[in-house]
């Protein structure tokens, strides 16, 4: 392991014994033949990859991939059961909530006890507990048993002691979502304070904005192996697409597969309603170059397709999007009849495609979703056919522009096509 690596691991297996009965595990071992009673569960399956000494790296992944198992090998907690892992330098982590602290030890003892644990002795904790307990800011529940704590209250004390230790390597393992948004601010900025420093840092998280915004590597976990790894705004898009796409998922028709890098989603597993005289059958949301994804940066252009199914004749058609931020408030959206002159009649029997290429508003980092509808009337009075609630999920990184929404949503026009498929 070179100087620069401060982590390597390599073909790292970990393996459980799965019994359907605690009774079966007596008699496993006690059998006679050496019968075998229990069934391979792998969590991990041949991992390798190297971080850097000084790096941030998130790790993403489904619950259930193996990512929780994979920090406590590194940290010590679990034995693998093949493979090898290098570790150079003094370990800090934040598994669990109330990992490594007695319940019935006060937050301050359990602070020392934790220090103990990591080989300082008393004068030098002396010297830190000031530090940890202003961080934590639980006030005079630091005197109480830590039993009474909420989990907020764990992780402030938890997270404090982690962090303020001098660690060369720091590891979380999504331990903050129990904190409030102010708390977790302040632990954010310590993250990049330590980054600066010069501390390699990894956790887990779902929160993929995060993992853009502030890591230098990323590695995505997938059934017990890695399936991807490299940096953040390449691995975090092609984790959001596989989370979107993971089911009934339409690549489109032969020609479509052949003459386009397109991947149509089936609209058949999404909410909707209407009376189904058009059906929405699969749509594209993508960037300028035809290329699918579900992260997209303020001032980006964007393309969407929606190919639609006529059941029945139809007139005066109205085909629109809207989007919503993350608590179903309408942020906005285009139809055919108010941003452009088309006033189509769909035939029975026949299959049409709209296509929207718009420049994403700068809004604010966040997730937002995306709806599709189709309908036939004008923009006050219409008969709904076919709406399909949040058929994409999306995540808006990296808008640093400040501007009032208003102003943002004046600025964003859309191009509109319609044609028979």
């Amino acid at each position: 392991m070179t100087d620069d690596i401060i982590i390597s691991v390599r073909n790292l297996t970990k393996k459980y014994n799965l019994y359907d009965r605690p009774l079966d595990m007596m008699k496993e071992i006690f059998h006679p033949l050496r019968k075998k009673y229990h069934r391979d569960f792998y969590a991990l399956t041949d991992v390798s990859f190297d971080i850097k000494r000084g790096e941030t790296v998130g790790i993403i992944g489904k619950n259930g991939a193996g990512k929780s198992t994979l920090l406590k090998i590194l940290t010590g907690v679990v034995s693998p059961s093949s493979g090898i892992v290098d570790v150079k330098g003094r370990i800090s982590s934040l598994l669990e909530l109330g990992a490594g602290f007695n319940p019935e030890m006060t937050g301050v003892e359990n602070v020392y006890m934790n220090g103990t644990i990591m080989g300082y002795s008393q004068a030098e904790m002396d010297k830190r507990i000031d530090s940890i307990l202003e961080f934590a800011d639980i006030g005079e529940f630091v005197y109480q048993p830590v039993k009474m704590y909420s989990s907020g209250m764990f992780a402030r004390l938890a997270f404090a002691v982690a962090i303020n230790v001098d660690p060369e390597i720091l590891i979380v393992d999504e331990a903050l979502s129990v904190g409030d948004v102010r708390f977790q601010q302040k632990c954010y900025r310590k993250f990049r304070d330590l980054k600066e420093a010069g501390t390699t840092v990894l956790f887990v998280t779902h929160d993929t904005g995060t993992v853009i915004n502030f890591c230098s590597q990323v590695i995505w976990i997938h059934g017990g192996r890695k399936h991807d790894e490299g940096t953040p705004d390449i691995v975090c898009k092609r984790y959001l697409a596989a989370m979107a796409y993971d089911k009934n998922t339409d690549k489109g028709t032969e020609t479509e597969r052949k003459n386009s890098n397109l991947n149509w989603i089936s609209t058949e597993q999404f909410d909707s309603f209407g009376d189904k005289k058009i059906i929405i059958e699969r749509v594209f949301l993508g960037n300028s170059e035809l290329v699918s994804q579900t992260t997209f940066e303020g001032g980006e252009k964007v393309v969407l397709k929606v190919v639609m199914l006529a059941a029945e004749n139809v007139d005066s058609v109205i085909c629109g999007f809207v989007v919503n931020d993350n608590l179903g408030n309408p942020i906005f959206g285009a139809n055919t009849y108010a941003h452009s002159d088309l006033r189509p009649d769909f035939g029975k029997g026949k299959e049409y495609t709209v296509e929207y290429r718009f420049v994403m508003p700068l809004l604010c980092n966040g997730l937002f979703s995306l709806s599709v509808a189709v309908a036939e009337g004008t923009q006050e009075i219409h008969i709904q056919h076919h709406w399909i609630h949040d058929v994409f999920m999306f995540r808006i990184t990296s808008c640093d522009v400040k501007a009032t929404l208003g102003q943002l949503i004046r600025d964003v026009g859309c191009e509109i096509d319609l044609k028979e498929s």
